[in-house]
């Protein structure tokens, strides 16, 4: 009895060690659990950081323009800049050799309509136009004459699907030039697009037409960085074909007279208030001035900065003799 007495205590004694070893290894899991968790917490913590810390220097780096006011801001003098080398034609070896005292640039805002400039714009030496901004049911306001054609590559479908109106009723010798990526539009470009518009050039003999080169194309985007502080790819910026074609009409014009270009603090003001189409010929469409401010402010994905472009505009008016009408700045 009493050597089964002591067993049975040993054999207690042994269950309790094998529970008290068991516990101490759970204990441990629980240990190595409790750090597990702590160590993904501080990673999810970190990477919080890290995100807000992004999010803050997007937010600088998107930024309207004139909220920029530490950069020192370096002008171009585009006459210098310009260049016929910059330009390459579609088909054949035609120059880009179009020059101009007197031009009239029309814009595709709605600010136009009502305006009955449209003599006034057709008296100019040149008239320079935008993308697939038609003439036709227009005339009144618009005019409709056509010597000069920018037209971004997202647009050329819009422009071929239409010839009458954009490759036949213009000036007796029209040029049109094409800008967009090189993969796409360069002489180099191999894809259904390119080839589009090489056909188009070689259909309509009175055209002349020319696209940007790649080089060029990197130099629109040096121009935006030094005159307004911020990298175009940085920001998330697109270039508007209205800064192209600003440019281009700076390149070619002596005297250059805006039609239907707001200024850029016209979407604070409150005429503003007032719906007014982004584009003139699609009384439907988005609001002038919601775009401009959405795009302007705009922290994600790649958007155009019109305001930010009109206060660089602003600045040319005196240095390239540019003045805007309807509204006038």
């Amino acid at each position: 009895m009493t050597s089964g007495s002591a067993a049975g205590r040993w054999g207690t004694t042994e269950m309790r060690e094998t529970s008290w070893g068991d516990r101490g290894e759970h204990d441990k899991h629980v240990q190595q659990s409790h750090r597990m968790v702590i160590f993904a917490a501080i990673l999810v913590l970190m990477t919080l950081l890290i995100l807000y810390g992004s999010n803050n220097t997007s937010e600088a780096v998107y930024a309207p323009f004139h909220m920029a006011t530490n950069h020192a801001l370096k002008t171009t003098d585009l006459k210098k800049w310009s260049g016929n080398d910059g330009y390459v034609p579609i088909h054949g070896n035609k120059n880009m050799t179009l020059r101009c005292h007197n031009c009239a640039l029309v814009t595709s805002s709605s600010h136009v309509l009502g305006s009955g400039a449209g003599e006034e714009i057709d008296a100019a030496e040149c008239v320079i136009r935008m993308n697939d901004a038609p003439t036709i049911g227009f005339d009144s306001d618009v005019g409709n004459r056509t010597t000069l054609r920018v037209v971004a590559h997202s647009s050329v479908f819009r422009v071929v699907r239409r010839p009458n109106e954009f490759l036949q009723r213009s000036d007796s010798n029209p040029v049109i030039i094409f800008w967009g990526p090189p993969n796409k539009i360069g002489k180099d470009a191999k894809g259904t697009l390119y080839r589009l518009i090489q056909r188009v050039s070689m259909t309509y003999s009175n055209l002349s037409c020319f696209s940007i080169t790649p080089i060029k194309m990197r130099r629109f985007d040096s121009l935006f960085h030094r005159e307004t502080g911020r990298d175009r790819q940085k920001s998330h910026s697109w270039l508007s074909t209205g800064w192209f074609t600003m440019v281009t009409a700076i390149e070619i014009c002596d005297n250059i007279k805006v039609y239907g270009m707001v200024p850029p603090n016209y979407c604070g003001k409150k005429n503003a208030s007032k719906k007014m189409p982004y584009h003139y010929y699609k009384p439907r469409g988005p609001d002038e001035c919601l775009t401009y401010i959405q795009n302007e402010s705009s922290r994600r994905g790649n958007h155009h900065r019109f305001i930010t472009e009109k206060q660089v505009f602003a600045r040319w008016a005196k240095q390239y003799n540019i003045t805007f009408t309807h509204p006038k700045w």
